[in-house]
């Protein structure tokens, strides 16, 4: 893995979001209430909702849209037919690493 340095885990609020943009879309970074930290796209597949405006419970974000909710550590959406792309993420010495390999090998978007 090839891990990039994307920013300080405070710059992220408990159960929020933040984007970064890469050569392929945009990449939503959550924190969820427990301070875990999950990467995703930040488009909704329904009607291309940005999930990184949407509401974070537990391991889950809520389009903001239509409401669909996805899984943050599978990308499944729940109940309905879709999903997103997940990335690996990892904190260490609070800085948020995301595995820019992942992203080169598949579409964000």
């Amino acid at each position: 893995m090839s891990w990039i340095d994307i920013g300080a885990l405070e710059d992220i609020p408990l159960r929020g979001a933040r984007t970064i943009k890469t050569a392929l879309g945009c990449v939503a970074v959550f924190r969820t209430g427990a301070g875990e930290v999950f990467a995703a796209s930040d488009r909704c597949p329904h009607k291309g909702g940005p999930l990184s405006e949407g509401i974070v419970h537990g391991q889950s974000v809520t389009c903001p849209l239509h409401n669909w909710v996805f899984d943050l550590n599978t990308g499944a959406a729940k109940g309905e037919d879709g999903s997103i792309a997940t990335f690996p993420v990892r904190v260490e010495s609070g800085r948020i690493l995301l595995d820019a390999a992942e992203l080169t090998a598949r579409s964000a978007a």
